[in-house]
Order: structure tokens, then C-alpha cells, then sequence
């Protein structure tokens, strides 16, 4: 039997004046660049460890954009935690959590940066991409650069940050 750990992870997006560039860490345990993100702790739901760890790695902060979800009845008596886009389990090898290899039960929310500078030390490096360049940056999993291109696909529809003015 496997042990399997909740975990979240972010993809970081910024609208800067020449379009929007998603952000990275790297992570140099894993010599690849990744999208910020841990473990779920035992006081907090996956959005929130999500926050939490775009924080800690990046030093900015973030508004999570609501994964597609069928919203909650009115009369719901519960608080609706926001819905990832994305949950995936990974095999992964043994870590500062478990000793033995187990799956990540990744939580993946996507998240947009009211400043594209950090409000405190980030504990990674940390680099803005834009769609072209994520595309071809070496050291990156496959599978996070196939679900980067197609939310750069619709960031625009899914985000409230308003566009640029024209003229």
C-alpha cells in the first residue's frame, strides 16, 4: 500500500504591460523549475496551503482564481473552500516528509499576482516566463508545460485582472 499526502501547487500568473508571463521556481533539490508549492499542513485545506507556500517560496502574494465547480446550494450551511483547477496524483521519491518513495495527491490552483515584485524573501529563485519562453525552458516537467499552455490558452477568459487600456 502506498502513502499518499495531500499537496498544493500554483501556477503564478502576472499581467505585465507586454502580456501576461506565469512564474517559476527553482528548485534545487530537483535542479527544475516548478510551480510553487508543498504540503497540505494539518490546519489548513489545500487553497490555503496553497497561499501559504506561494508565499514562502516566492515572497508575493496571490488570489487563487476558482477551478471549475458546480457552485454550492443557497442554503448551504458550509463554507466552500475554492476548487483547483487540477488534482493529480504523482510518484515521487522519498522526501523531508516520507522517508519512503509515496504519491502526492496534488491540489493545482491557479493564482494571479496583484505586483510582479516579491512583498518578502522568497526561499527559491524565482523567474517570470512568458508563453514562448515556458515552452522551450529547459529543466521543466512535461506535464506542467502541457497544463501551462493551455491556461496561458485562457488565462484571459478565467482571471478578473482587467486588460490593459487600448490607445
Amino acid at each position: 500500500m502506498s502513502v499518499k499526502e495531500a499537496t498544493a501547487s500554483v501556477f503564478v500568473f502576472h499581467r505585465f504591460a507586454g502580456g501576461w508571463k506565469i512564474g517559476l521556481i527553482w528548485h534545487p533539490r530537483l535542479e527544475s523549475w516548478m510551480l510553487p508549492g508543498g504540503h497540505v499542513e494539518p490546519n489548513e485545506n489545500p487553497a490555503e496551503a496553497a497561499v501559504r507556500e506561494v508565499t514562502e517560496e516566492t515572497g508575493l502574494v496571490v488570489t487563487l482564481v476558482q477551478g471549475p465547480s458546480v457552485p454550492l446550494p443557497a442554503a448551504f450551511p458550509h463554507p466552500a473552500i475554492p476548487a483547483p483547477w487540477w488534482v493529480v496524483e504523482l510518484n515521487v521519491a522519498a522526501d523531508r516528509h516520507t522517508t519512503a518513495p509515496h504519491v502526492h495527491v496534488d491540489h493545482l490552483y491557479v493564482g494571479t499576482a496583484p505586483s510582479a515584485e516579491p512583498r518578502s524573501e522568497s526561499v527559491h529563485p524565482f523567474t517570470w516566463f512568458d508563453a514562448d519562453e515556458v515552452a522551450i525552458v529547459e529543466h521543466m516537467a512535461e506535464d506542467s508545460r502541457i497544463q501551462v499552455k493551455e491556461l496561458f490558452e485562457v488565462i484571459d477568459e478565467i482571471s478578473d485582472v482587467p486588460s490593459p487600456r487600448s490607445g
